[in-house]
This record gives structure tokens, C-alpha cells and sequence, in this order.
């Protein structure tokens, strides 16, 4: 699996910080996007465990999307991944893209 991921062995934390391995990113089927499951793909294409295209593309998620979730942490915490808070966090003149949230 980790060759068909185009892992490098790289080191990457999660949030809480404990060591991120591939066998605690979610499930390539993954239909339902919690806070805990984007946090984590984000804290691997940060750490180098995924690149950006490769993540989006195992995933099936939209470049953008995937930015989008690292700028909400960076700017306002995990609890901005909730999708139910998506709006309050909108830069003005932004609008929400379809796809998976």
C-alpha cells in the first residue's frame, strides 16, 4: 500500500501530536469528512507522509478543498472543519464550492 500511496517513509504528526503512520490515514472509501479525518490528511500532506496530489487523489478530493481545510486550521482552529460552521468562517466574497465537505 505504501507504494501504490507514493510514500516516502516520512515522519508526520497528527493533531494531537503522536506519531502519524499510514495505517491511521482514513479509508480511501471514505463517504462521511469529520473534523478528526480531515485534520489528519492534512497533518499528513504536511508532514510529507502524502503529497498534496496524491491525497487528493485517493481521496477523490478537490485541490482546493483539501488548501481550504489546512487555511481554516491555520486560521481558526480545528472546530472551523465542522461543516456546519463552514459559513461563519467565509472570507467575504467567497462562496462555498460544491463537493465533499
Amino acid at each position: 500500500m505504501e507504494q501504490r500511496l507514493g510514500l516516502k517513509g516520512k515522519v508526520a504528526r497528527k493533531p494531537d501530536g503522536s506519531l502519524l503512520t499510514v495505517d491511521d490515514l482514513p479509508a480511501p472509501d471514505t463517504k462521511r469528512w469529520v473534523i478528526r479525518r480531515k485534520a489528519i490528511i492534512v497533518a499528513a500532506v504536511r508532514g510529507g507522509l502524502l503529497s498534496l496530489e496524491t491525497a487528493c487523489s485517493w481521496y477523490r478530493l478537490n485541490p482546493e478543498e483539501l488548501l481550504s481545510w489546512q487555511y481554516y486550521i491555520d486560521r481558526y482552529g480545528f472546530s472551523a472543519l465542522r461543516t456546519t460552521r463552514v459559513q461563519s468562517y467565509l472570507r467575504p466574497g467567497q462562496r462555498i464550492l460544491a463537493g465533499k465537505r
